[in-house]
């Protein structure tokens, strides 16, 4: 997002994280690829920041004269808000989308001076980094109420039953299906997973490693309309009952992810399959997805033994236990499915020891299922060939 510093206003649109616009800008930099996975635990991709930040200097009149009038600011849309929303118009980003930027160093929590160069942005048209917990100024609404926490989505759902246990995988599903697991220290570079860091504040800094599958509920979208099935939100769970072999999906919708990345994969399906079957298989083809993540984390890092779960596609029944049967975890649906709230009350009471559940949630226990991991096998065969002969 590009605004003027002085009046507030929008030079840009926002910039979602699905929007790769400036991928062939981007691949320019590949053989710096691996060094800027080192310092900021992210794949060199145009789903983050820095190539949205200069596709915006480059094509949008108004910003390039705002940037030469010295009265631009851009950043994570985050910091907008809070230029916004604050009474003293705080320029401010936190950790959690300052790490999504391509720009942010996590052994330093600030802008990596040799990035800004290599993607020739200006330190100065960037928010300040600061803390997780700060005082970012006062919201005007009504009455002066001060802002303490500013985070992101899949960090804050971290934190929405407390502090995260070590040997435990989490697990938020929505528009992309995104499975971390926290670690005490910085984990460093992993070829195939992204570093991230969730919660920096006085007390302590929480690391991540994650496990990023693009799509998820964008999929089942995408199926819904390439098939013209409107009512495939009420249809799927009884869908996934059905004993009837669906086909295989390779899914590369919004680019395909961890641990792949391709950001120009071609989904489609193998094999044939009525329009239910298919949208069926675009939906296992997320729990494969998320399950290669797992085999990744379970051989880096001690095992996992439990996975936690939320957001809006955990609803399905279905989806659940085919994760657990596939990963041989069990799986805790919380009655609470939208976990980002719960989290970020969480850190902004202080990180209190007792956050207790108000209901008790599902728990879905790993059960024998032979068919479905054949089929795993078969996916990951297709999906292992067309990567490699790209």
């Amino acid at each position: 997002m590009c605004w003027d510093r002085i009046t507030g206003a929008a030079l840009s649109p926002v910039l979602s994280w699905q929007d790769r616009r400036a991928h062939e800008w981007l691949a320019r930099f590949a053989p710096h690829a691996e060094a800027v996975h080192q310092t900021t635990g992210l794949m060199l991709s145009a789903h983050y920041g820095a190539s949205k930040l200069r596709w915006c200097l480059d094509h949008l009149p108004k910003v390039a004269q705002a940037a030469a009038d010295k009265r631009l600011a851009f950043g994570p849309l985050a910091s907008f808000l809070v230029f916004r929303l604050t009474e003293e118009r705080t320029l401010a980003v936190d950790p959690a989308n300052a790490a999504r930027t391509l720009l942010y160093g996590l052994d330093t929590f600030d802008w990596n001076d040799g990035l800004l160069h290599l993607f020739g942005i200006e330190r100065a048209l960037l928010p300040a980094c600061v803390p997780t917990r700060f005082d970012y100024g006062r919201l005007a609404a009504g009455r002066r109420i001060p802002l303490q926490i500013v985070t992101g989505d899949q960090s804050a759902a971290l934190f929405a039953f407390g502090a995260p246990h070590a040997n435990s995988g989490y697990l938020n599903i929505g528009t992309g299906a995104f499975v971390q697991r926290t670690a005490g220290h910085y984990p460093g570079y992993q070829p195939r997973l992204l570093t991230g860091v969730v919660l920096r504040d006085a007390d302590e800094t929480v690391y991540v490693l994650e496990g990023t599958v693009n799509g998820a509920g964008a999929a089942l979208a995408w199926v819904a309309a390439e098939l013209g099935l409107d009512d495939l939100e009420e249809q799927l769970p009884e869908w996934l009952t059905r004993a009837a072999e669906p086909p295989l999906f390779l899914n590369g919708i919004g680019g395909l992810g961890a641990p792949f990345w391709v950001a120009d994969f071609v989904s489609r399906f193998e094999g044939e399959g009525e329009p239910w079957q298919q949208a069926v298989a675009v939906a296992e083809s997320v729990v494969f997805l998320i399950q290669a993540n797992l085999e990744l984390f379970q051989q880096l890092v001690s095992p996992l033994e439990r996975l936690i779960a939320s957001g809006g596609l955990t609803a399905y029944d279905g989806l659940c236990q085919r994760l657990a049967d596939l990963s041989g975890l069990p799986v805790y649906r919380p009655v609470e499915h939208e976990a980002t709230a719960r989290g970020t009350a969480w850190l902004l009471a202080g990180k209190p020891a007792d956050w207790p559940e108000p209901e008790h949630g599902v728990w879905f226990k790993p059960q024998p299922n032979g068919v479905l991991r054949e089929r795993y096998r078969s996916w990951r065969q297709a999906m292992d060939v067309v990567v490699a002969v790209r």
